[in-house]
């Protein structure tokens, strides 16, 4: 029987190890359970709404019978006899209606005149108007190859949709192919032997396996895209590999130093250690709640969703596992590689260097961090058109490119919605009129199209679709042209909805919403460290060298995507901003796994502390039993987010470079340097005395690490 008072961390452990058959059969149904559900229980996807006035819009067409048609566009020489040939095939397909080219429209050649576009509206509904896509395209390939010396490029709303999620299909299957050796590789080198480093891959993929057959079953309510799958692998195979280290460095550091309960011991520390530090990340996650975005709540329930899982495995199954293997967890052992000792000298070294002279050590530091955040001070947050976002090599985005070029606003228009509110018909003289007012400035003629009940005035921007140009021609069009024209009728209502107008307003929406989500990460981080540590000094420096960490990678995010440093190695062309869900995202995210690292080291330095060392020695071995293997999981989880660097998306290389470099800083120069020195500087005052000497008494039973 346990004492009275037992941890509950260190009660689950217990059983595991007493019931570890139970325990591994257990977290297999729970598996098995939940790819079940995945795969077996019927619904239908949820469908994230826009922010702002885009999602209005959008809402409004959601309630028509019908939905808005697929146009196309197919960019020509003006004078090419494939012109005709072209118009000519399209009309006999029996897949597109509503064609437009310049044998009969002005409008549809290009400013320079040598450019022709010829636009059309796809047929069908559903899968048929995919298939009038194919056969447009076919149509377009055949004209092309009877007319070898006209160079024909196709672009519109379905083909440059359909290779935006080929590409995203692509970049998911290349991070699951990819992540899994270089974790595989890296803890080799930690442990040394196959059966060691087998166990944190495994418990890590079942962890995932588990989180997205729940996250099947989630989506038939909450919105999970496919970026949030994306995210979904990455982050739980960095926390639960991460997790399964943390515990099983410790057990193998007790049972090297000879003592029998091993298992139970790293329950009793780095137990409860993996139990705050998840509990911290999901606590942070939630702060993106604070956005109202449906794309991110997605996000915030997947990765909460699978850290839990990664946490009730670690404190499980994977002492059953520990238990059932003992020395056989060392089995396969690969000469040369991994060590046996859990004590780093190198970061003995650093931490008794930096903590002899910490003032030197701590300006220094902060301010190469410093350095480093400056470029976050000329940080522009824009999304990138989709021509902007994947490489020029890809068929369809180099067509639409090229069609943007020519046709500058046309890929990418705004979608002006108009309805009745009070139920009428909506297409009447009086709303054309007022269409024609609104529309008779434009650079380029609109479409106006009935959807059921609703108008939909395709309206081109100027720009690239995403840019400032964009971004002014939005704002006059909502702010100056609608109010003074349908604005004018009584009963109309109206919102401006399209590609442009979704990425505008979700921007806006999340800079809106930052103060709030900041605010609570920050909150929440001092008052978990507070109860932790019971220490008003410690969330105080932990918190200070987060923002150091965090600033120091929006510097480096904005002079390698916004500035174009690194580019040509990178593989992206830069388009002059960041995204501008990213900063916050990094920092909410950031912010929970730093925290993780700074738990766990903390959490050592006290512990000799409590054994009766002195300030300075507690520091540089807590720092030396501890970073050693922060900085293993921190080389996980860089060498997983950086597969993203490898991905056609802007998006991914942005997110990958900015949580690699922020976490292999955080766990190194931070950790390593800056923590052990900014803890010296304070001495004895870091711990308040009637806090060190209140847990004293409990040191052997409440041990964090």
């Amino acid at each position: 029987m346990l004492p009275t008072g037992t941890p509950v961390v260190e009660r689950v452990t217990n059983w595991s190890l007493r019931h570890r058959t139970a325990a591994i059969l257990g977290w297999l149904a729970l598996v098995a359970f939940a790819w079940a559900v995945g795969t077996f229980v019927p619904g239908t996807d949820a469908r994230s709404a826009p922010a702002g006035d885009a999602g209005t819009g959008q809402a409004v067409l959601d309630r028509q019978s019908t939905r808005e048609p697929f146009w196309e566009n197919v960019l020509v020489p003006r004078e090419s006899p494939a012109v005709a040939d072209l118009v000519t095939t399209l009309r006999t397909s029996g897949a597109v209606a509503d064609i437009r080219s310049p044998l009969d429209d002005p409008a549809q050649v290009s400013a320079d005149g040598r450019s022709g576009l010829v636009t059309f509206r796809l047929l069908g509904t559903g899968a048929q108007v995919r298939a009038s896509l194919t056969t447009a395209t076919a149509a377009a390939d055949a004209v092309a190859a009877r007319h070898p010396d006209a160079r024909l490029a196709q672009a519109g709303d379905l083909s440059v949709s359909g290779a935006v999620d080929q590409s995203i299909k692509e970049d998911i299957k290349r991070s699951e192919t990819r992540s899994l050796p270089i974790t595989v590789l890296i803890l080799l080198v930690v442990f040394g032997s196959l059966v060691a480093a087998a166990v944190p891959v495994l418990l890590a993929g079942t962890t995932v396996f588990a989180a997205f057959g729940c996250l099947s079953l989630v989506d038939n309510w909450v919105p999970v895209n496919s970026a949030t799958s994306a995210m979904t692998l990455l982050i739980g195979m960095a926390v639960g590999v991460d997790y399964s280290l943390f515990f099983l460095r410790r057990a193998r550091e007790e049972r090297a130093h000879g003592v029998d309960e091993s298992i139970r011991i790293a329950a009793r520390t780095s137990g409860h250690v993996i139990v705050v530090s998840g509990l911290t990340v999901v606590l942070c996650v939630t702060g993106l709640l604070f956005t109202g975005l449906d794309n991110l709540r997605g996000l915030t329930v997947s990765t909460v969703l699978v850290v839990g899982l990664a946490v009730l495995a670690a404190v499980t199954v994977l002492p059953a596992t520990l238990s059932a293997l003992g020395r056989h967890v060392d089995r396969g052992r690969i000469p040369w590689l991994g060590t046996r000792s859990t004590r780093s000298r190198f970061w003995a070294a650093v931490a008794g260097v930096v903590t002899r002279r910490p003032a030197l050590w701590s300006g220094v530091t902060a301010a190469l961090l410093i350095v480093l955040a400056v470029p976050a001070s000329g940080i522009r947050l824009q999304d990138p058109a989709p021509t902007e976002s994947l490489p020029r090599g890809i068929p369809v985005i180099d067509a639409a490119a090229r069609v943007q070029e020519a046709f500058p606003g046309v890929t990418m228009p705004a979608h002006v919605v108009l309805w009745n509110e009070r139920g009428g018909p909506v297409d009447t003289p009086e709303v054309r009129r007022a269409i024609g007012e609104l529309t008779a400035g434009t650079p380029r003629p609109a479409v106006v199209v009935p959807v059921d009940q609703a108008l939909v005035v395709r309206i081109p921007l100027g720009g690239n679709g995403n840019d400032a140009a964009a971004s002014r021609t939005l704002t006059t069009l909502r702010e100056t042209l609608l109010p003074r024209t349908i604005g004018r009728l009584d009963g109309i209502g109206y919102a401006v909805a399209g590609r442009t107008a979704e990425a505008h307003d979700f921007t806006a929406q999340v800079l809106a919403r930052a103060p709030y989500v900041f605010g609570f990460i920050l909150l929440l981080a001092f008052v978990l460290l507070l109860v932790v540590f019971r220490s008003v000094a410690v969330p105080a420096v932990s918190i200070l060298l987060n923002l150091l960490s965090v600033g120091a990678a929006y510097g480096v995010l904005t002079l390698v995507f916004q500035d174009g440093f690194l580019a040509p190695l990178l593989g992206f062309t830069p388009y002059g901003g960041v995204l501008g869900w990213l900063p916050m995202f990094l920092f909410v995210l950031l912010f929970g796994l730093s925290t993780d690292y700074h738990v766990f080291i903390l959490s050592r330095i006290r512990e000799r502390r409590l054994a009766g060392g002195s300030a300075r020695e507690a520091i540089v071995e807590g720092t030396a039993r501890s970073s050693g293997v922060v900085t293993s999981a921190a080389l996980i989880m860089t060498g997983v987010f950086s597969i993203f660097l490898s991905l056609a998306a802007i998006e991914y290389k942005m997110l990958g470079l900015g949580m690699a470099f922020a976490i292999l800083l955080d766990a190194t120069l931070v950790r390593g340097v800056l923590l052990p020195a900014a803890l010296a500087l304070f001495g004895d005052r870091l711990w308040r005395p009637h806090a060190v000497a209140s847990l004293k008494g409990r040191s052997r039973t409440l041990h964090l690490s």
